[in-house]
């Protein structure tokens, strides 16, 4: 067998580890209990599952892609190495001083996130670039020498790098380093040049900070993944997804960990671009939803829509992201009254264990997933446990005791209003990636997956007059098989800040050379084939006197004073599209150049479904489903006998291995050739 044939795609969700193969066309889906003392145990014991149940040699994997929760969960309950920093002298409190927003605008008494670097362990050291990078006081090596015991007396594990104006000039970062290094410091190393080379003081002190911090995390993470994988025989080169839906080698990942802090949401939001191009569609709103909350991104002319300016825990962090918004809405979020006698839907979760009253593990509180329990969306004698022997008469006497009284509305009205509740928080969450992004979600079609997204998809996408619904056939482990299907990506740009009339083609051109000259590097190291490689390249652009910028791409070829011209007619357009207005006799600036380095992964060709037999073959039941409050007679269909080519009109419900798909009356659903469900609203244009 060809190193070709197996391809192997992993994903680790706070309870189960997803693992995708893909061989010779057909793809095979694992699911094993996640450790999170150890998450690379979960991995290898979904690998040798995965081996067993697809019959497959560890030495036939010729491609092996991993998302991974590490340095989220790192940042998220604040688990990071001890760091320090070392900054210019005069700006040791940038960290603390941060922006000037605050957590809650009317509480005063409301204080913002501790700096991931505490004061006694942020350094000075006297020097001066000026905002063109010119020397206005030279480096003090002395200083920066003697620094070199004070931190190791702090017992830091790894240091941070951020001299002001860095992003122009790194000479004075990039000797602060071997200083340091001269003087005995041996702990890891993070320069501000190296990992955001760009203004703003605040972000970039913070992202160079926590990738600081996140270094040892990661690299202790994959040094024991890479062991257990040797140790197995696995050929392929362990690839990481990185948060702009990019795959990188994993000594990348051990050096710029701040990328991979959306890594498990970035493969899914490439697997629904994928699934949605099978389809005939590229743009697209993604949504997943899985126990604890949904995140929502879209996806125009078949490119994720990428944003440095994302939130991740309480940092704003500057890397390229794909533009991701979570709200805590999930299968298991708590349903509950707040004082003013109004029902509330997360963000509290039940999570696994419990989980809802309906998993049988001791769960109380009524969550979204037993409201559509009660309502009939879910089989009560296939979904409920038997362990505790919960019946689906508990799951009504907790939404009868808990919301029902207290709302005066009986178990039923209770559950649809939840239902109601959690749909218009998710509808929020779709609103801020499209609506307030300038997009009309009419133009667009909705991806549904996760564990909990296809039981709302439908009426999100009926409120939202989205005219498609596409619920792909591997819903449930979408972000594993989205790593299969990623290119290798890497990001690089560089903070020149400029009057865009004062610029000329040379300027661009020069910069530009240095990026695509780095890129064409990296590639290289990673046997990525000339044929094989692409460079797009773009520029942020803002009005001057403007506080943030839009992101313009720059036409491919020479850059010349035409090009020039196109660019910020561009920065035009898309400020109108953005804001509502745009002013072509204000003078534009330029604030950063970027340019992404883009190595082609050959996608392996998905083997269709071949099931035979009727759409009536596929029906197991009928039963009564309540939909916006009415009950209907509803055909219940079985996901894995529906065949190719199946259509049916709503209500309906498809009830699969992964996801239970509620469609609703007046709505059609077809099966495509692709084993892909899609379900026209009747919205749109």
């Amino acid at each position: 067998m060809s190193t070709d044939d197996v391809r192997i795609g992993v994903d680790i969700g706070g309870t189960f580890t997803d693992i995708v193969t893909v061989r010779d066309g057909d793809v095979h889906v694992t699911k094993t209990p996640s450790t999170p003392g150890a998450p690379e145990e979960g991995v290898v014991n979904g690998l040798e599952k995965s081996r067993g149940e697809a019959s497959f040699a560890f030495d036939d994997v010729g491609f092996l892609s991993h998302g991974t929760t590490v340095a989220t969960n790192a940042v998220l309950e604040g688990t990071w190495a001890d760091t320090a920093l070392v900054t210019t002298e005069g700006f040791r409190d940038v960290l603390e001083i941060a922006r000037q927003n605050r957590p809650d605008i009317y509480d005063f008494d409301a204080e913002k996130p501790a700096p991931i670097v505490p004061r006694d362990r942020r350094f000075e050291v006297p020097g001066r670039l000026d905002e063109r990078g010119n020397v206005l006081r030279d480096l003090d090596e002395d200083r920066a020498s003697d620094l070199a015991d004070t931190i190791a007396d702090s017992g830091v594990d790894s240091v941070a790098i951020s001299l002001l104006f860095a992003f122009e000039n790194d000479d004075h970062e990039v000797r602060v380093a071997e200083l340091l290094r001269e003087a005995g410091l041996n702990v890891s190393y993070s320069l501000s040049s190296d990992v955001l080379p760009e203004i703003r003081e605040y972000e970039r002190t913070l992202t160079t900070a926590l990738n600081a911090a996140l270094k040892p995390v990661m690299d202790s993470y994959i040094g024991n993944l890479e062991s257990h994988v040797r140790d197995y025989d696995v050929g392929a080169e362990l690839k990481i997804m990185q948060s702009n839906g990019g795959l990188i080698t994993a000594d990348a990942a051990r050096g710029r960990p701040v990328n991979t802090l959306l890594s498990g949401p970035a493969g899914g939001v490439q697997g629904a671009t994928y699934v949605a191009e099978r389809c005939g569609v590229e743009d697209i709103i993604t949504m997943d939803m899985g126990g604890t909350s949904c995140d929502v991104s879209l996806v125009q002319g078949g490119e994720p829509l990428v944003s440095t300016d994302v939130t991740v825990g309480d940092y704003a962090v500057g890397v390229p992201m794909i533009d991701i918004h979570t709200v805590g809405a999930g299968g298991g979020s708590i349903a509950w009254v707040d004082e003013g006698g109004a029902l509330r839907v997360g963000p509290r979760s039940a999570g696994a264990d419990p989980g809802p009253i309906s998993y049988g593990r001791g769960g109380t509180e009524p969550t979204t997933t037993d409201a559509h329990l009660l309502l009939g969306r879910l089989d009560p004698d296939r979904f409920l446990s038997g362990e505790l022997d919960v019946e689906v008469g508990d799951v009504r006497d907790a939404f009868d005791e808990r919301l029902g009284d207290e709302l005066g509305m009986d178990p039923q009205e209770a559950a649809q209003g939840v239902l109601d509740v959690a749909n218009a928080n998710m509808q929020r969450a779709l609103r801020v990636v499209s609506v307030e992004r300038g997009y009309d979600p009419r133009d667009f079609a909705l991806v549904a997956f996760g564990g909990a997204g296809p039981l709302h998809a439908c009426r999100l996408a009926a409120d939202l007059d989205i005219p498609k619904v596409i619920v792909p056939q591997t819903a449930g482990v979408l972000s594993a098989l989205g790593l299969l299907i990623s290119d290798v990506l890497y990001d690089y740009s560089v903070s020149r800040v400029r009057q865009w009339s004062e610029l000329s083609p040379a300027t661009l051109t020069e910069t530009f050379a240095d990026l695509h000259e780095q890129g064409e590097q990296r590639l290289a190291e990673e046997d990525v084939a000339p044929a094989d490689r692409r460079f797009d390249r773009t520029a942020d652009l803002r009005y001057v006197g403007q506080s943030f910028e839009i992101s313009v791409p720059v036409p491919d070829g020479e850059v010349d004073d035409a090009t020039l011209d196109t660019v910020v007619e561009r920065f035009h357009e898309r400020h109108e599209r953005r804001y509502g207005h745009a002013d072509p006799d204000e003078p534009v600036e330029l604030v950063t150049l970027r340019l992404r380095a883009r190595g082609l992964v050959d996608t392996p060709e998905l083997a269709p479904p071949t099931t035979e037999g009727s759409v009536a073959d596929a029906i197991r039941e009928v039963r009564t489903v309540t939909y916006d409050g009415e009950p209907h007679d509803t055909e219940i269909y079985d996901r894995e006998t529906l065949p190719a080519d199946a259509t049916f009109d709503g209500p309906a419900v498809v009830e699969g291995k992964e996801s239970t798909v509620v469609v609703h009356p007046g709505q059609t659903a077809e099966v495509d050739d692709y084993g892909n469900l899609v379900v026209e609203t009747g919205g749109g244009r």
